[in-house]
């Protein structure tokens, strides 16, 4: 069974409020979990009750081979919780931004429009010749 760590949100429009859960990959967003982990609070104010985690049972769960998702990943490193998959995410990002580079692509959006700009500006005053 592939597990995963992921959130499932909850609250009402417009107050969004998320429980950070152990899932088997294959079920929906808020569907049945394996185990609650803790929660996170976007509107909250004080940072120590935005995120509230069971790190042993985070710790647990990572050891066993739960894959953290993106936004909970990030989390973790800011609870001060070291894990494998972000340091590979951290490589191959690295990796693909050499290869852009030597490809002479750019990488990221704000490159990409960098580009296009001057190539949108340059268009209108070759017409005008």
């Amino acid at each position: 069974m592939a597990v995963k760590i992921r959130m499932s949100r909850q609250g009402r429009r417009h107050r969004p409020f998320f429980r950070i859960n152990v899932i088997d990959s294959r079920t929906p967003r808020d569907g049945t979990i394996v185990e609650r982990l803790g929660h996170y609070d976007p509107l909250e104010k004080a940072a120590d009750k935005q995120i509230v985690l069971d790190l042993e049972r985070v710790k647990y769960w990572l050891d066993k081979g739960a894959i953290p998702s993106d936004s909970v990943s990030e989390m973790l490193l800011r609870k001060g919780i070291k894990h494998k998959y972000a340091a590979e995410k951290k490589t191959r990002r690295t990796l693909a931004r050499q290869r852009a580079r030597k490809a002479g692509l750019p990488f990221l959006k704000s490159e990409r429009k960098t580009e296009e700009a001057p190539a949108k500006g340059a268009a209108p005053e070759a017409e005008k010749k």
